[in-house]
């Protein structure tokens, strides 16, 4: 499958790789597997991580750059983590003047029932470092929120 990426997908891979093998020996711990995916501009999920090999222990299993060539190839391939635009879309859904503002509590009750929940003590922080101040009627503008989002990723 790793037949699959570009020369420049390969040395990307192997540098980002490299980042993580703290060590020096061409290992990287699988623990780490989707910070070095995240790293690639990539955006899996942690049911995706873990389905692709990644651990949430350290030093339960240890990865050579041949073993995560593939896995990088297969989280590039699969189009369900969704980009930037998808993202734009689904939230337009909730702006219902069309004005590009939602509300802070709809979007708030978004991130904690939808898809990978989370936790309100995970989100808090999330939305204080990306949401814009409410207006007066509780209304976010949800682009830059989306924006500071994204490249926190």
């Amino acid at each position: 499958m790793a037949a699959d990426l570009s020369a420049r997908d390969v040395e990307r891979a192997k540098f980002a790789f490299s980042i993580y093998d703290f060590e020096g020996k061409g290992t990287m711990d699988a623990f780490y597997v989707g910070d070095c995916l995240r790293a690639l501009n990539l955006n899996p999920t942690l049911a995706v991580i873990e389905k692709v090999g990644g651990k949430t222990k350290k030093k339960e299993k240890m990865l050579k750059v041949d073993d995560f060539l593939p896995i990088f190839a297969q989280v590039k391939k699969d189009k369900d983590a969704g980009s930037f635009e998808d993202f734009m879309e689904v939230l337009k859904l909730y702006d219902k003047t069309e004005n590009g503002t939602m509300l802070y509590a709809e979007l708030e009750h978004i991130l904690l029932s939808l898809g990978e929940r989370l936790e309100k003590s995970e989100l808090e922080p999330v939305l204080k470092d990306c949401c814009d101040e409410e207006d007066e009627d509780g209304f976010i503008p949800y682009e830059p929120f989306l924006k500071k989002l994204t490249q926190l990723l």
